[in-house]
């Protein structure tokens, strides 16, 4: 049975949980680096088994927007 609250499948699927993978990588990141990073890798994570098309789009999104934060400081 699932659990789309604690462990939704479209988070769960392969060998690892993507908070965790999350946790990992956003490790020493700070505030919007962080939070843009977290969330362009969970949309490219579940995309194949949520919402399609509309999840890649949604981290092109976060990068996007990662990429112009990034820019203003060079």
């Amino acid at each position: 049975m699932s659990d789309n609250v604690n462990h939704p499948s479209h988070y769960t699927h392969g060998k690892y949980e993507c908070i965790d993978i999350l946790q990992d990588i956003t490790s020493d990141l700070q505030g919007l680096d962080a939070i843009c990073t977290a969330n362009a890798v969970k949309y490219l994570w579940r995309w194949k088994h949520k919402n399609g098309v509309e999840d890649l789009k949604k981290a092109v999104w976060y990068i996007n927007r990662l990429i112009e934060e990034s820019s203003k400081g060079v």
